[in-house]
């Protein structure tokens, strides 16, 4: 994957089949005295009109929305930003990375790397500009990452809170339209995703309405795709999380679903009263401190509860005293003693309780929540892929505003 800001979105990418079969663009006649010229300087670097019609040229054949031209503009202007700002990091990336870009990039089209820069010649789009298309791509993930990572973290409550959602733990309800796209054949496919291209395009609510009256294949085809307000819950597992990736106004890539292609515009999204779920797991530790309820094991609590936020902490106070002083358990609810249990049940992650004691009231339990694992369906995702998924969200809003900070900082001038 080659992210980037403003990347040609992946149903494009799906796309690159119909290079193959595309009619040949044969270059127009070019005036050679014009073709390395300056057609825009951003900052100090120019962009020649030659970057500018093979980009167009490219996103022609990769079959993007809009116009090629101004999308061509556009993309050159930020990718000469984002090479500066790598620059500046002291950030290049090698030709074997961009080879291997050029290589996954290709692959989401059916080909391999070969086989693009040979379809995209026969147009007259250059190996070259293919790569410096893929080198920015890169580079910009190298930046990005460089950049925001280290400020990007993602807390239990927040896995928490997705996974709750996509397991119905939380009743959260979704406002969604779809279209269906029939596909009857290989050549309509080609056509429909050209459609369904378009389709995702779609600014509001009546856009995307207007649609699904005139093209879809769905029940809901006359009232403009309008589906009635439901909880996420009760979606099929794939279109969850489809669905938590969607922010209102915002429509999913083209979905293969059998026989079409599916969309979805999320109108509006509600999250209501958090019900009970269901936990296979729930991690607690438990430091000893002796002296029971007494005054002195108190204050010593109360000192350790000034230390720590996280169960790992613990490790910390319990450094060169005995292993039995500190114990941390990953249990299952069933598992765990009832009198542990029912003050677990007033924890949030990172709480503690200084209610229970042992050995006969002689030793006091300084009991801290680490976190609860949701039971999760085997068709969600993993804990891994769910903080990654909500990790890369947070990093791709940086980058959004990094860029835009950039564009508006940069002298971009039109000789």
């Amino acid at each position: 994957m080659i992210p980037s800001p403003r990347p040609v979105p992946l149903r494009l990418v799906a796309l690159c089949l119909a290079v193959l079969t595309a009619a040949a663009m044969s270059p127009a006649p070019l005036r050679a005295q014009n073709l390395f010229a300056p057609a825009i300087l951003v900052n100090d670097s120019a962009i020649t009109r030659y970057e500018l019609q093979q980009r167009t040229r490219m996103l022609t054949l990769f079959r993007a929305p809009g116009d090629p031209a101004q999308l061509a503009r556009k993309q050159l202007i930020e990718e000469r930003l984002k090479l500066k700002a790598a620059d500046t990091m002291g950030i290049s990336v090698s030709e074997d990375a961009v080879r291997e870009g050029m290589e996954e990039f290709a692959a989401r089209g059916g080909m391999n790397a070969e086989q693009m820069i040979a379809a995209l010649a026969q147009s007259g789009v250059s190996a070259q500009s293919l790569g410096e298309f893929v080198r920015a791509g890169i580079t910009w993930r190298e930046v990005t990452g460089a950049r925001f990572a280290g400020r990007v973290s993602v807390s239990e409550q927040d896995i928490d809170r997705a996974t709750r959602a996509l397991s119905g733990g939380a009743s959260v309800r979704v406002l969604l339209s779809e279209i269906i796209l029939p596909v009857s054949n290989v050549g309509d496919a080609e056509d429909k995703q050209r459609l369904a291209a378009r389709i995702a395009t779609a600014e509001s609510a009546d856009a995307f309405a207007r649609f699904a009256r005139k093209h879809s294949a769905a029940p809901t085809a006359a009232r403009g795709g309008r589906l009635d307000w439901q909880a996420l819950s009760d979606l099929p597992p794939p279109l969850r999380q489809v669905a938590l990736g969607l922010a209102p106004g915002e429509v999913s890539e083209p979905l293969p679903v059998d026989g079409g292609i599916a969309l979805i515009y999320m109108r509006d999204i509600q999250e209501g009263a958090v019900t009970e779920p269901e936990y296979s797991a729930i991690e607690y530790a438990a430091y000893y401190i002796p002296g029971g309820t007494s005054e002195q094991a108190l204050s010593q609590a109360a000192s350790v509860r000034a230390q720590v936020d996280t169960c790992d902490d613990l490790y910390g106070v319990a450094h060169g005293q005995p292993n039995e002083v500190l114990e941390r358990f990953s249990k299952a609810p069933a598992d765990i003693p009832a009198d542990i249990a029912a003050e677990l049940a007033l924890l949030d992650p990172g709480e503690i309780s200084t209610r229970l004691t042992r050995a006969n009231g002689q030793t006091l339990v300084f009991l801290m929540l680490c976190g609860r694992t949701p039971v999760l369906d085997d068709e969600q995702p993993s804990i891994e892929n769910l903080s990654n998924f909500i990790r890369n969200q947070r990093i791709q809003s940086l980058a959004d505003g990094y860029l835009q900070q950039l564009l508006a900082e940069a002298r971009i001038v039109e000789p």
